[in-house]
């Protein structure tokens, strides 16, 4: 499948899957959070508010709105979720929900040790064909990551100050079991958005070579890509 971006020679594209705007706890509104995002060479971010079954609808709504800045700019605009500590026998309601309300990327807020998140989150959320990523899963197990690699739910190795944490072992666990990774921000404010040299340093800090955090980074491209192609 050709992708849907014009890279440039070096084909270095910055890809943010995991944000936050001030529909949930992020400082900035949209078009500020996207503008800002261009001029750290971003060519897509996914705006993925906290989302549980109180405000879906209105982040869904509200949030698909920022599409108009494709018009303008050059980066796509994914329209997402985060889904946050949702008990985890309603995490698979809660994902198809957001996909049926226009979802193009759901998250699943993981069990990272910095948070009290409900145990067994990560063990459904790996199952679910909606789930696109697993933020900062914490201490994931080899179990859980190998139902990843068969369900195409992507691991999220975090830039996030605490979440990140458990990035070494997070990437040494999918990459045993052959799941998917991808390096994401978690952004809630402007200081939180990086470069893609930074994310490469990001997963080569977790441990991985320099091969190991190129394909890693072209991990979320070619979600991208799937999901505009899709459309086409």
């Amino acid at each position: 499948m050709p992708s849907i971006f014009n890279a440039g020679a070096n084909g270095e594209i910055m890809i943010d899957l995991h944000t936050h705007s001030l529909f949930s706890d992020g400082e900035l509104i949209p078009s500020e959070l996207v503008r800002r995002a261009v001029i750290h060479g971003y060519r897509a971010i996914a705006i993925t508010d906290h989302a549980d079954f109180t405000n879906v609808e209105h982040i869904l709504k509200n949030v698909s709105k920022a599409k108009y800045l494709e018009e303008v700019m050059d980066i796509k605009v994914l329209t997402g979720v985060e889904i946050t500590h949702v008990p985890p026998t309603k995490i698979g309601k809660m994902a198809r929900l957001a996909k049926e309300l226009g979802a193009e990327i759901v998250v699943v807020h993981g069990e990272t040790t910095v948070e009290p998140v409900a145990p067994g989150t990560n063990n459904v959320s790996v199952e679910l064909s909606d789930v696109d990523i697993l933020a900062h899963p914490g201490f994931i197990t080899i179990e859980e990551a190998e139902k990843a690699a068969d369900n195409n739910v992507h691991l999220e190795i975090t830039a996030r100050n605490g979440h990140n944490r458990t990035n070494g072992h997070v990437a040494r666990i999918a990459f045993e079991a052959g799941a998917k990774c991808v390096v994401d921000t978690d952004t809630h404010s402007p200081g939180n958005l990086i470069t893609r040299d930074t994310a490469l340093k990001i997963a080569m800090g977790a441990g991985l070579t320099l091969e190991q955090a190129e394909r890693v980074l072209k991990n979320s491209q070619k979600i991208v890509d799937e999901k505009y192609q899709n459309d086409i």
